[in-house]
C-alpha cells in the first residue's frame, strides 16, 4: 500500500465484522428481533359435516306403516275364482283391493311397493275402474292379462305404465301344473324392468298409530259379494285378521295364510259400466272417487268411519264419524269395496 490510499480506523472495521456476525447467527437461528423462534401452526381439525334432517334408519312405507324398502308402485290384477286358489305372493302386497267382477265375482288389486316377492298370481285382466282406483298412486305400473277390445285403447292412454305380457313377455311364465287360464303369472322385478318409469310410493291418505278410542269388539265379521264371501276373524295371538274366501281359509303356496293387520269394508257406488265381458255380461264399475261410510277393522275391534276422496288424482282419507283422522294398524290393509 502506497502512503496516497487512505486507510481504515481499525476500531470501525472490527466492529463491521462483529455485526455481520451477530446478524448471521440470528439468521441461522431462525430468531426475529431477540424473541422466540416461531413454530409451525397446529394442523387443522378436520371439518365437521354439517347437520342435515337426512334420517339415518330404514325408511317406512306411506301404505304400510312399517320401515322397509319404498321404491316404485306395481299393481297386479290377480284372479279369485276357486281354481285360482291358493295365490302367491299375496301376502307380500302392501295393500290389497277387493273388487266385484262380471257374475258377482271379485278379483284382487294387488299393490306392491315395499316388497317384490319372486312370483306373483295367477294373473288376470284388469278393470276400467282400475284407472281411476291407481290415480291416487300417480303414475304406477299395472301388470295383468288382456282386456277386451275396447278397452286396449283406454288403458294404453290411461297415467300408468301398462305391462301385460304382450309388453313385457319376460315377466310372464305359466305354470303347466295348473289349469288355463289360472296359470299366468309374474316375476314383478322383471315387470318393473319394463316400467322403469314408474312412480315411486306415495301418499295415499293412509294414517298409522295407536288404536283410537271407542269402537267395539268384534271376533268375526263377514263381507257378502252376490257370488264371494269374505270372513275376517281376529287372532288374538298374532295381531291380524284370518282371511277365509268362501268359507275356506285363504293360505298364498309361499307364504302361508294371508294375515292383513287392518281391513276396511268400504261402502261405493257400484254401477254398470260401458263394457262387457266375452260371455256377454255387463263388467262393473266401483267408483272410488266420492265419500261415503265405511268400516275399519283392527285390533279385534270395529270403528265406523267416513272416506273421503274429492278428486281422482288424490289419496283417500279415512275418519271417525266426528272427522277426526283414524289411523290404522302397520301392516299390510285390505280394502274391500263392497256396494252401499
Amino acid at each position: 500500500m502506497d502512503a496516497s490510499t487512505p486507510r481504515r480506523p481499525v476500531g470501525i472495521a472490527i466492529a463491521v465484522v462483529a455485526a455481520a456476525a451477530v446478524a448471521l447467527a440470528l439468521l441461522l437461528s431462525g430468531c426475529g428481533t431477540g424473541g422466540p423462534a416461531p413454530t409451525a401452526p397446529p394442523p387443522s381439525p378436520p371439518p365437521t359435516a354439517a347437520p342435515t334432517d337426512r334420517t339415518t334408519g330404514p325408511a317406512v312405507s306411506p301404505l304400510t306403516g312399517l320401515p322397509g324398502r319404498t321404491g316404485p308402485v306395481l299393481a297386479v290384477k290377480i284372479d279369485n275364482v276357486r281354481a285360482a286358489r291358493p295365490h302367491t305372493g299375496l301376502g307380500a302386497a302392501d295393500v290389497v283391493y277387493v273388487e266385484q267382477v262380471e257374475a258377482g265375482l271379485t278379483r284382487f288389486l294387488a299393490v306392491y311397493a315395499s316388497q317384490q316377492p319372486p312370483r306373483v298370481g295367477p294373473v288376470r285382466s284388469a278393470r276400467e275402474s282400475d284407472v281411476e282406483l291407481l290415480r291416487q298412486f300417480g303414475r304406477p305400473a299395472l301388470a295383468y292379462s288382456g282386456v277386451r277390445s275396447a278397452l286396449k285403447g283406454f288403458l294404453q292412454d290411461a297415467p300408468l305404465y301398462a305391462v301385460p305380457p304382450e309388453r313385457a313377455p319376460a315377466a310372464y311364465v305359466r305354470d303347466p301344473g295348473r289349469p288355463a287360464p289360472h296359470n299366468l303369472y309374474l316375476s314383478p322385478e322383471r315387470a318393473l324392468a319394463a316400467a322403469p318409469d314408474a312412480q315411486e310410493v306415495r301418499d295415499i291418505g293412509f294414517r298409522f298409530g295407536a288404536a283410537p278410542s271407542g269402537g267395539r269388539p268384534v271376533s268375526e265379521h263377514t263381507v257378502r259379494y252376490p257370488a264371494a264371501r269374505y270372513t275376517f276373524t281376529w287372532s288374538a295371538s298374532g295381531e291380524h285378521w284370518r282371511v277365509a274366501l268362501d268359507g275356506t281359509p285363504a293360505r298364498t303356496t309361499d307364504a302361508g295364510p294371508v294375515t292383513p293387520s287392518t281391513v276396511v269394508v268400504q261402502y261405493v257406488t257400484v254401477r254398470p259400466s260401458a263394457y262387457e265381458d266375452r260371455g256377454g255380461s255387463v263388467t262393473p264399475y266401483t267408483e272410488t272417487v266420492g265419500s261415503g261410510a265405511a268400516l275399519v277393522l283392527r285390533d279385534g275391534r270395529a270403528y265406523d268411519a267416513r272416506w273421503s276422496r274429492p278428486a281422482a288424482d288424490g289419496g283417500t282419507s279415512y275418519t271417525t264419524p266426528s272427522g277426526e283422522p283414524l289411523a290404522f294398524a302397520p301392516g299390510q290393509v285390505w280394502v274391500v269395496l263392497v256396494a252401499r
